[in-house]
């Protein structure tokens, strides 16, 4: 296979505006998913939160709000700035995750302490904020061994360590599938960032026994897979909610049934708002909104992907790779799984779902992601370097 260039060698520095056509798919993205959320909820918040009809969208704006300030924080702050509070932004995630684990300060969902109690009745999963730090701490550490002259110094192991640290902390939390996701996202920044594929083969072939352990320790974890393979059983227990979603989706026909009309299988979703929203906005646009959105959802990663290949700094190309992966993954394993193509998981999907942790830290990446995009213009007078990678001996590693 043919070599490739991921990031040119250029001062950090020579900044430009972000890529305008970025930040608008970013806030159609947004938009939609209140819009989404606004149309889906009410029948569901009405009954549970004293005909509060708009609970969870005042809810939503509310975080979005301090999702706004993160937006604005890593778009704004320089790369340097950044790359020196990587290590600040690992520990307090990785402390943060400790804290599910004392029951006063914790919140307890379904037998799973996954959230920290908040002022005024909120909560924060640290698990999300995982992701991020998770994809800073992979991108600094990579960078920082690609400069290392002599590749027989470069060591793989402490960061294989906290990587598997971060795993083993949300896989305690009994959040089997953030803890596969992210084992994902950390696979694909070794890939892209030339570690040993020798290290990834270890990894992959220490990494399948042990999920297979883990998907036998829980009943219901071996349900959705039995759900996934054989749709028509339990279809009034564990299967319940997928049936319901492919119902609405199917109902939303090629154009939708509107908004104002009605969603007649919407109602049979339970807490449609979270992690089946998708389904909401399937039966209200139809096949048309789905296209629009999966359109936008590409588009979005396009401009993603292009500024992480043409940001100059090596540390914000890998981070930037990562953060576009978290969020474009992330949606289309959401989407599989409301539609019935892949094992229910319960991740939610971003922009979209409800949950404060989710949108703050998707908007905070969507930051980044932007500042990245500021100096990924390459002019053809500037004398320019690039780094190679071979996809066919990945070796920095």
């Amino acid at each position: 296979m043919n070599q490739y260039n991921f990031n040119a060698q250029r001062p950090s520095e020579s900044y430009h505006r972000c890529d305008m056509a970025l930040l608008i798919s970013m806030l159609l993205l947004w938009g939609l998913g209140l819009f989404t959320m606004f149309v889906c909820s009410q029948n569901y918040a009405s009954r549970f939160f004293n005909n509060d009809a708009l609970y969870f969208v005042r809810r939503q704006l509310i975080c979005s709000g301090v999702g706004l300030i993160l937006f604005l924080l890593f778009l704004f702050v320089d790369m340097k700035t950044i790359r020196s509070a990587v290590f600040y932004i690992t520990i307090i995630s990785l402390v943060l995750c400790f804290l599910t684990f004392i029951k006063p300060l914790s919140i307890e969902k379904n037998g799973a302490r996954r959230w920290i109690r908040m002022p005024f009745n909120f909560s924060f999963q640290p698990s999300e904020l995982i992701k991020f730090s998770l994809v800073l701490y992979l991108a600094n550490y990579f960078d920082k061994q690609f400069q290392i002259e002599n590749p027989e110094d470069r060591d793989v192991m402490p960061c294989v360590g906290i990587f598997m640290g971060m795993i083993l902390l949300v896989v305690l939390q009994k959040d089997f599938s953030t803890s596969a996701f992210i084992t994902v996202i950390g696979i694909l920044i070794f890939f892209v960032s030339g570690a040993k594929l020798k290290w990834l083969i270890i990894f992959v072939i220490v990494a399948l026994p042990l999920c297979c352990i883990l998907i036998g320790s829980e009943e219901y974890r071996i349900e959705r897979i039995i759900g996934f393979l054989k749709p028509n059983e339990g279809a009034s227990s564990y299967n319940y909610q997928t049936n319901a979603a492919k119902n609405a989706i199917s109902a939303g026909g090629l154009w939708g049934s509107g908004i104002g009309r009605g969603l007649s299988k919407l109602n049979s979703i339970p807490e449609v708002q979270a992690d089946y929203i998708f389904a909401g906005w399937s039966e209200a646009m139809g096949f048309v909104g789905v296209v629009i959105y999966l359109s936008l959802l590409g588009f979005f990663a396009w401009r993603g992907y292009r500024a992480a290949f043409r940001t100059p700094s090596r540390f914000a190309a890998y981070a930037c790779f990562g953060c576009v992966s978290v969020i474009f993954l992330q949606s289309l394993v959401n989407c599989g799984v409301v539609c019935g193509v892949l094992p229910s998981t319960g991740i939610p999907l971003p922009f979209f779902s409800v949950g404060g942790s989710s949108i703050m830290i998707t908007l905070a990446m969507c930051g980044f992601i932007l500042n990245a995009s500021r100096c990924e213009e390459i002019k053809d007078d500037v004398n320019t370097t690039y780094t190679e990678i071979n996809i066919d001996n990945l070796t920095v590693l």
